[in-house]
């Protein structure tokens, strides 16, 4: 994506505080046998160093993708917490349902405990989806199917159907909905996907990774932007990693090199000291620093910290072939920039370079997908250093986490069908209407739109309607110019909103 062309730096893994643990459990998994044909391991060791240009040895860019040698080191999906939405745009008014590993899941505010829930999207009733219903005047989750109400510990509290002289059956087990540990952290509400009773006290076992500039005063530009993909996990992940797709024609030489690699993630630098940092399953950071001179050569003047700017990327495999993407870029310089650029106007660009490659992706995914995922490294030729990070992240996915996302689910793993551009590249359905900052512009603007055309209108019959001489001729003149500017202007802010809010079409052909 073009969000990494502005990069310099990216942040040493100290600075995020980050605990892992042993996997509780393993999930096998499931796939086409055709697209689990491994081929042979590599004989490199190492990620070998690949030549400036163009490698000499064609194996320069090898992953690894043997079986494990321990057990232990094997990654387990459900064994790691996953952002679903910052908390800006989540409404304590009314439960949101989500998709994360291929599990349903509904988020809701629980206004008795001041915290936000996660539970199943399921009402044990007869499985009519939770955020679908409402939140009750007691602060309790209603299904709005026969009006079951459970309390944030998922305990069913209103059965209305039940004789009010008869068994308690709400208080029955399986009456229950079932409870995945949650918690807040740098304004993003996280989940634990598993719902056993052994995980209710996982975070203070493990937690979250931690980004401390989120929470610092002195950095701006602290606002998320969150988007559905259509596309899967592994590919988003790729490309966030790509530092030099961005630039094509006019393309350098890369140097890129690893320090470690684990089931935990890995770091990368590049030659000019630029670092990048994967941890897993869902964050990649990146950061630039700007050390400047000090100007107080005698030492009388305080020294002004570093000038520091990170990108932090989240992505969240929801189900094969769709993911979700939550990004924020914290700095401490610049901070005039959002005195006058709302949060909505970062979100028109943001999904203008998210659409930019939105469909070539897509596209990608398919190919590889009939290739077998086994395959990435048959079938795709990286011989230049500027792939390092995306041959590391598929070594990483290999060796320890199975070749792909486990969705522990009935879910087969093939994708859906590529759908027509303005499906894909559809803004509103992806974006808009789940950003709290854009459907208020939205919805902001096309009241706009409307008032402009019931003046213009409005303006033209009460010329028609006047009698020629009840007003002055340089009157009529200035209400029919008005008539006309906000007849173009409702036209001009019809086409923006459509283009900005709906679907943009991007054609590489023309850019």
């Amino acid at each position: 994506m073009e969000a990494v062309r502005s990069l310099s730096t990216v942040a040493l893994p100290s600075l995020i505080t980050a605990h892992f643990s042993k996997p509780i459990f393993t999930i096998p998994l499931t796939h086409k046998k055709t697209n689990l044909t491994r081929f042979p391991k590599t004989k490199l060791n190492k990620f070998n160093a690949i030549s400036p240009s163009i490698s000499t040895q064609p194996e320069a860019a090898e992953i690894e993708t043997g079986n494990l040698d321990h057990e232990e080191e094997k990654f387990d999906w459900f064994s790691h917490w996953y952002p679903l939405m910052p908390v800006c745009d989540l409404d304590k008014r009314a439960p949101h349902g989500m998709k994360v590993l291929g599990l349903d899941v509904v988020v809701w505010w629980d206004k008795n405990e001041n915290a936000w829930k996660v539970f199943d999207d399921r009402c044990p009733h007869r499985l009519a989806p939770l955020s679908e219903g409402r939140i009750d005047q007691w602060g309790r989750l209603q299904c709005v199917y026969h009006g079951w109400c459970f309390n944030g510990s998922g305990d069913c509290k209103l059965i209305p159907q039940a004789p009010l002289d008869g068994p308690p059956i709400h208080s029955f087990p399986k009456a229950c909905v079932a409870v995945y540990p949650s918690t807040v952290q740098n304004g993003i509400v996280w989940f634990w996907p598993n719902a056993d009773p052994q995980y209710k006290d996982i975070l203070t076992k493990k937690k979250p990774p931690y980004i401390p500039e989120l929470d610092d005063p002195s950095f701006f530009g602290t606002t998320f932007f969150a988007r559905d993909i259509p596309y899967g996990y592994e590919i988003l992940v790729e490309n966030l990693m790509d530092p030099s797709h961005v630039d094509r024609e006019g393309g350098s030489p890369m140097d890129i090199s690893h320090q470690k690699i684990d089931k935990n993630g890995f770091t990368a630098t590049e030659q000019q000291g630029r670092k990048w940092s994967f941890i897993s399953p869902c964050m990649i950071q990146a950061s630039l620093t700007v050390n400047e001179s000090p100007n107080n050569t005698q030492g009388k003047l305080p020294q002004k910290p570093p000038r520091k700017g990170l990108f932090i990327f989240f992505c969240i495999p929801v189900s094969p072939g769709n993911s979700r993407f939550i990004g924020v870029s914290p700095r401490n310089f610049s901070l005039w920039i959002d005195s006058f650029v709302t949060r909505w106007m970062h979100h028109i660009v943001q999904n203008l370079v998210i659409d930019s490659d939105l469909y070539l992706l897509r596209v990608q995914e398919e190919k590889l997908m009939e290739a077998g995922l086994s395959n990435w490294q048959k079938v795709c030729f990286v011989p230049t250093k500027a792939d390092t990070m995306v041959a590391l992240y598929r070594r990483w996915l290999n060796k320890y986490a199975g070749g792909q996302v486990n969705w522990r689910t009935t879910i087969n793993g093939s994708l859906p069908p590529i759908p027509p551009k303005e499906q894909l590249l559809d803004r509103y359905r992806s974006h808009v209407v789940n950003c709290s900052s854009c459907i208020g512009a939205y919805k902001g603007l096309n009241a706009l739109q409307i008032s402009l055309e019931v003046f213009s209108i409005t303006s033209v019959a009460i010329m028609a309607a006047t009698k020629h001489g009840m007003i002055s001729t340089v009157a009529r003149n200035t209400l029919a110019a008005v008539a006309i500017l906000c007849f173009l202007g409702s036209k001009w802010l019809s086409h923006f909103i459509y283009k900005n809010f709906h679907f943009h079409d991007y054609n590489h052909a023309f850019k």
